[in-house]
């Protein structure tokens, strides 16, 4: 056993001089190598033998080549960029903007007579919708021209030029101005309002406080087609008359009031109304669509003014009062659930003479169903003339009734 330990330790001793050898060959060939590549540097790079040298052209070739790929794929990449900001809303805008004009309202002032010349100026803003002749029509609203003793316009190019009041009508806000068609190179087409959606784009473009922003464009959505907003047009404080708009969430402030309301394909659907709209209110506007517009338009340039046809009655739509009175105060029967019931009958007028009274709820016009306010005025408006004999069906005390009415002509206010 002892001779068996011995002989291990003698073992261990001449494996440990071995591996003491071995290792101290390495280092000293580790040390040869280095030095060798140290020395050879110089060498291999006067050959061209390394990257980077004179004589690596592949390898830069090939750098060369990637740098250039990368320098394409950036310029696709920004093309797109390009490509994706020129949409169909700036389309439409460059073909409708330059018809859109700067409207001042000159009014004569004792006051101001001296230092201004007697002249008070308010802006707003129009759109050239016709060119006739040497003549350029232009829509605006009645608010933005009421009271002047001179009307000027602003054309794209900046140039003043006086206008002539065609007609207005203080009902629906509208006015038609003319002008020299020289200078004018764009004209607005009309579009249908009446095909328009809840939820369509909706593009502002008009002169918001005054020229220093002339043109300016505000994008939206249709929020509304049909909105029914009560409007004083005597100051009284009681609602004369109820404005057919639409409502949009496009901004529209102060200066931007007759200016265009239009939609994606650059067609002109409505005449936005500052009048209408409240500037304390933020996402809330309305237009005049041009559904009602054109035929006021063609009146104003043929006669100046806008004849209507009236019954003499005041309205209201059953929708626009809690349901549980369609039985409890106007006893109708439990299937009708729609039309416009009289809240006042106006003495001498063609209501009185047929009979109707208040508290009458009308559901139809010559079979012509009424839902609400704006059935029974868009069908007076468009559909009768003054001097017509209608057939008005109406429900009095859960009992269905008709009446014959002539209509006359609507008073001013």
């Amino acid at each position: 056993m002892g001779y068996y330990n011995n002989h291990m330790d003698d073992e261990n001793k001449r494996s440990k001089k071995n591996r003491q050898r071995t290792g101290m060959a390495g280092f000293i060939g580790a040390v040869i190598g280095a030095l060798l590549v140290v020395f050879s540097m110089p060498l291999l790079s006067g050959a061209g033998l390394l990257p980077g040298s004179a004589g690596g052209q592949e390898d830069s070739s090939v750098t060369s080549e990637n740098d250039s790929s990368e320098d394409d794929i950036f310029t696709e990449q920004q093309q797109n960029v390009n490509l994706s900001v020129n949409s169909d809303i700036t389309e439409a805008v460059n073909n409708v903007s330059d018809a859109v004009v700067g409207v001042f309202n000159l009014q004569r002032s004792e006051f101001w007579q001296e230092e201004e010349g007697g002249q008070n100026q308010g802006t707003g803003s129009g759109v050239i919708y016709k060119v006739e002749g040497d003549s350029a029509f232009i829509v605006t609203n009645h608010h933005v021209i009421e009271g002047a003793s001179q009307v000027e316009v602003s054309l794209s190019d900046e140039q003043r030029v006086e206008a002539e009041l065609v007609g207005s009508d203080v009902l629906t806000d509208l006015a038609v101005l003319q002008i020299d068609a020289e200078g004018v190179d764009t004209v607005a087409e009309f579009g249908n309002s009446e095909n328009l959606n809840v939820g369509e784009p909706a593009i502002a473009i008009g002169n918001p406080l005054g020229t220093n922003l002339s043109r300016t464009v505000t994008q939206g959505i249709i929020s509304a087609t049909e909105r029914s907003i009560p409007v004083d047009l005597t100051g009284n404080g009681q609602p004369d008359w109820n404005a057919e708009v639409m409502q949009t969430d496009a901004a529209i402030n102060p200066g931007n009031s007759g200016g265009a309301l239009i939609n994606i394909s650059g067609q002109l659907i409505g005449i936005n109304s500052m009048k209408i709209a409240q500037s304390t209110v933020e996402g809330i506007g309305f237009a005049i669509p041009s559904a009602v517009a054109i035929p006021v338009i063609e009146d104003l340039e043929t006669k100046g003014e806008v004849e209507r046809p009236q019954m003499g009655i005041g309205i209201r739509s059953l929708s626009e009062i809690p349901s549980y009175h369609w039985q409890e105060t106007l006893k109708l029967p439990s299937d009708i659930d729609s039309g416009v019931f009289v809240t006042n009958v106006a003495q001498g007028t063609p209501a009185q003479e047929a009979g109707l009274q208040e508290y009458d709820v009308i559901t139809s016009v010559d079979g012509e169903e009424i839902t609400d306010g704006h059935d029974l005025r868009k069908y007076l408006y468009t559909e009768a003339e003054i001097g017509n004999t209608i057939e008005i069906t109406f429900y009095r005390e859960g009992e269905q009734q008709t009446t014959e009415l002539t209509l006359n002509a609507q008073q001013d206010f």
